[in-house]
């Protein structure tokens, strides 16, 4: 076994998720152009995936469009989420993980930054593919090009 393997093991479920996943709840998605999330959100809408904004100050509101909601369950309730992309504090993250396991998300989604070996853990054993510290605009845009394609 070589020391790459954990990194093709993540590349692979990167490149299974892009392929697979269009329906993202972006846990921490601020309302605010200027944010890192909303930014991540718009890019991922523009590309054709729908989005469903999570954020218990904003719920009632809508971002990009779409409406917001308090948690993950309820957003659930709405949409069937195909990943759960998290722009929160990594201490913040075990309770994300922890509704995402109660909806039954396929996917959980650490933005670059943002880790949790622990919480990580607990959705793979669940059966969740993770990722973590990693932005999901840059992954997308890098699987978007291939070689030989002009930019």
């Amino acid at each position: 076994m070589t020391t790459d393997a954990p990194f093709d093991r993540e590349a692979q479920t990167i490149a299974r998720l892009l392929d697979t996943c269009r329906t993202v709840a972006v846990v921490g998605l601020s309302p605010k152009p200027t944010r890192e999330s909303h930014d991540v959100a718009r890019v991922m809408q523009a590309s054709g995936w729908r989005i469903v904004p999570v954020n218990p100050v904003a719920a009632g509101q809508t971002i990009l469009g779409e409406p917001v909601y308090a948690s993950l369950r309820e957003a659930a309730e709405h949409a069937r989420i195909d990943l759960v992309n998290v722009f929160r504090q990594s201490e913040d993250v075990p309770p994300v993980v922890d509704e995402a396991i109660a909806i039954g998300a396929p996917a959980i989604w650490l933005q670059l930054g943002i880790r949790h070996d622990e919480a990580a853990a607990r959705a793979r054993a669940a059966g969740l593919a993770v990722v973590q510290d990693k932005c999901l605009k840059v992954e997308w845009a890098r699987r978007s090009v291939r070689p030989g394609d002009t930019p």
